[in-house]
């Protein structure tokens, strides 16, 4: 009989958000422009040169190590892993040696893998039965979250400060709306402002807000969590909420959690405060947000991915705020 993975959590990954191969894809590009033809040769002989050589850590590795790591309390009887990692790549099977070469050096187990040769992967998430897919292309990352076949980030680049994590512990943190929750509630802060925010986040606290892209990947955390020989309260996976909403608008996000069935660890409601500090305390593998002007300041330190919006989200049309416009210009002025 066919493996059910209905009851594990099953992450997908590209092999540049697995392993950091900007190296080899800047060969490629440097000739893209030139021919593409010749663009693939140079990118194949520069692979096939190295598929012997170890490859640096990209962003996702720590997650996936520490989810993979989960596997040891899977209970005997049990045929379905918790967690399970299948690499995706636009390679060609012969291109993608040294992906495989470093997935056995290091002793990942991970065992299911898509190479395309240069298709999408996009195709065959489904198929896969992925819950959450981790990339470095934009075009795939949108076209998921578009689909609605399941969660999607673009990933930043690995963080240069990396905060030790505890042993033993998976720490993901999300932000709230547009991400666990639907986009509706920030077309109003974008629209009409914080106070109409406020007033209707307070007036609506009884009203449970819709889905988002990332809320049935919460579930899916959930259920890991139940499935775990750990009281939930001790459980080695902690998720967290990081939000910029405050008090009036923090009950609608508590009672939303409660209707939903979801036992989230830790919520910080910061008010306009930075994220990165809480995201720094908190230790985080991964933080998913749906705004550069966060990523930019977290991805420092933190690993971090954005959430695209859909591409008919209203939220795609609206210009920003002016807090936001001054966020990115000090950020701007800091780099510069």
């Amino acid at each position: 009989m066919p493996l059910d993975l209905s009851d594990t959590l099953v992450i997908g990954i590209s092999a540049t958000a697995l392993f950091d191969l900007s190296e080899a894809d800047a060969v490629f590009r440097a000739k893209l422009e030139e021919d593409r033809d010749t663009a693939i040769a140079e990118y194949r002989a520069f692979m096939l040169e190295r598929e012997d050589e170890p490859l640096e850590d990209g962003t996702g590795m720590p997650l996936v190590k520490a989810l993979l790591d989960l596997n040891r309390y899977k209970d005997e009887g049990d045929k379905s892993p918790l967690v399970e990692v299948v690499v995706m790549s636009r390679n060609s099977p012969e291109t993608g040696i040294q992906v495989f070469n470093n997935i056995r050096s290091r002793e990942l187990p991970v065992t299911r893998h898509a190479f395309t040769g240069g298709e999408s992967v996009t195709e065959y998430l489904e198929a896969f039965d992925v819950d959450l897919f981790l990339t470095t292309s934009e075009s795939d990352a949108q076209k998921v979250i578009d689909s609605k076949v399941c969660a999607a980030a673009l990933v930043k680049d690995p963080p240069t400060e990396i905060e030790k994590i505890p042993e033993g512990q998976v720490r993901i943190a999300f932000d709230g709306d547009a991400v666990v929750f639907d986009d509706s509630s920030e077309f109003i802060y974008k629209s009409e402002g914080m106070d109409g925010f406020y007033n209707h986040e307070d007036s609506q606290q009884d009203v449970p807000m819709q889905e988002g892209p990332y809320a049935t990947l919460l579930r899916k955390l959930a259920r890991l969590q139940e499935r775990l020989p750990f009281s939930i309260e001790y459980s080695p996976v902690r998720i967290a909420i990081v939000t910029a909403r405050n008090a009036p608008a923090e009950m609608r996000v508590i009672k939303t959690l409660r209707e939903w069935g979801v036992y989230v660890d830790e919520v910080f409601f910061l008010g306009g405060l930075e994220k990165s500090k809480i995201l720094r305390a908190f230790k985080a593998h991964i933080f998913f947000d749906d705004q550069d002007t966060h990523l930019e300041t977290t991805s420092k330190h933190i690993a971090s991915a954005k959430v695209p919006y859909a591409s008919n989200s209203p939220l795609r049309t609206l210009p920003l705020k002016s807090t936001e416009v001054k966020f990115v210009e000090e950020n701007t002025e800091k780099e510069s």
